[in-house]
């Protein structure tokens, strides 16, 4: 080991940030200690009764154990040791009050910063004024002060010894500064990190926030998805008959503006979910239902893909979520027909008394490469929503055909 690796633990910041940690330590112990030399003081004194100073005694214990237990204080103390000994702790679960567990690591941990800081603190109230006395009086500054002074072997005539203790001494706190910090930071992940119950806590967050943003980007795939389908299919037949019918160009174009108005609705409602405005979630717009299947339908038949639509039960009565991800079943049939297949589309919604059934049939343009042309995201979406349900999926090639037969139970979804 270099001289120079030997001094870095002296000059490091972090053994300096570290001192400050454990001086903190000992700043919250003060009042222990004042209470302390307190008590000491009356059970010498023999004119109080000793009754009255045990009873005392007891609320004063039970009153100072009471912060060590607090959620508050843990929550501290975590924000102390990631700022001051660098320590990446995870913040207490929120609304989750800590166990028992969890509160007796971190009693046991602020105990120990406060006895520990308690000392370091009497070692640099003593030793360090001790140490730079020593070095002074090399120099002639206060050396009267040592000089009829005995410390041990060793008395004020010994100079380059006491100089040499000083230095000692001011070294040695200094390691023993740097010690302690890094045994803190061993322990403090032991100590104040997440019980067992906080970390299946932190999970479970972590699940629903994920399953929270699959669910707004499979949201954003179909319904922007759609759009675009619908936009690209009327320019292409706008252009091919741009001189001949301009009657036709014109609600081609206004079908594309109102495609184009409704993916940003949906654009605009799904980045208002992510983003996070002073913590609060902004308020959701109204989400497409089967009760706009009628207008779903319009608008793939102006785009120019004809679409049978057989119904059978009234929408009204599903539950929202069922009728909000039936929706986007049907949105996504719609436009993979649009996009990859040839010829009308058989649409057909049947409202049993326990489930929503519905089934898409089209006819595919390259029957040897369907898979190909559909799979991604889109029937990935699909089987989610169905899976969410607790439903049955089918979909792929049939023959010549293309089929999505989906059935929702809305039973338990009620």
């Amino acid at each position: 080991m270099t001289f120079r690796a030997a001094l870095a633990p002296l000059v490091a910041g972090s053994t300096w940030r570290r001192g400050v940690f454990l001086l903190l330590g000992g700043v919250l112990a003060l009042p222990y200690g004042v209470l302390a030399v307190t008590f000491a003081q009356l059970l010498t004194d023999s004119t109080i009764p000793r009754p009255l100073v045990y009873a005392l005694l007891l609320i004063a214990a039970l009153i100072a154990v009471v912060p060590l237990l607090l959620d508050g204080s843990r929550a501290l103390e975590i924000a102390a040791v990631r700022a001051l000994l660098g320590v990446d702790l995870p913040d207490p679960a929120p609304g989750r009050r800590g166990d028992r567990e969890s509160r007796l690591r971190s009693a046991l941990w602020i105990a120990t910063h406060l006895i520990v800081g308690a000392l370091v603190m009497i070692a640099l109230f003593s030793a360090l004024p001790m140490a730079l006395a020593f070095i002074a009086q090399q120099f002639g500054v206060g050396a009267e002060l040592t000089s009829q002074e005995r410390f041990g072997p060793l008395d004020g005539r010994d100079s380059g010894w006491l100089t040499l203790t000083g230095v000692a001494l001011l070294v040695g706190l200094g390691y023993a500064v740097a010690g302690l910090g890094a045994l803190a930071v061993s322990m403090a992940p032991v100590l104040l990190g997440p019980a067992q119950a906080e970390r299946i806590a932190a999970l479970e967050a972590r699940a629903t926030r994920l399953a929270e943003r699959n669910r707004l980007a499979r949201e954003l795939h179909d319904s922007v998805g759609h759009a675009l389908t619908v936009a690209t299919l009327q320019a292409g037949a706008a252009r091919e008959v741009l001189d001949s019918d301009p009657e036709f160009v014109r609600r081609a174009l206004t079908a594309i503006e109102e495609a184009g108005r409704t993916a940003m609705d949906e654009l605009d409602h799904v980045l208002g979910l992510l983003r996070e405005t002073g913590g609060d979630r902004p308020s959701a717009a109204p989400q497409r239902t089967l009760a706009d299947l009628d207008r779903l339908v319009a608008d793939t038949r102006a785009a120019g893909l004809t679409v049978h639509a057989q119904r059978v039960g009234d929408p009204a009565r599903l539950p929202a979520i069922v009728s909000r991800e039936g929706y986007r079943i049907v949105q996504e049939g719609l436009t993979n027909a649009a996009r990859y297949g040839h010829g009308p589309v058989t649409l057909r919604l049947d409202l049993r008394p326990d489930a929503l059934e519905l089934e898409l049939v089209n006819t595919m343009s390259r029957p040897d490469r369907a898979d190909t042309g559909r799979s991604g995201r889109g029937l990935d979406g699909m089987r989610e929503r169905v899976l969410l349900l607790g439903g049955r999926l089918t979909v792929g090639p049939d023959g010549d055909r293309w089929l999505i037969r989906a059935r929702l139970p809305y039973e338990d979804a009620r």
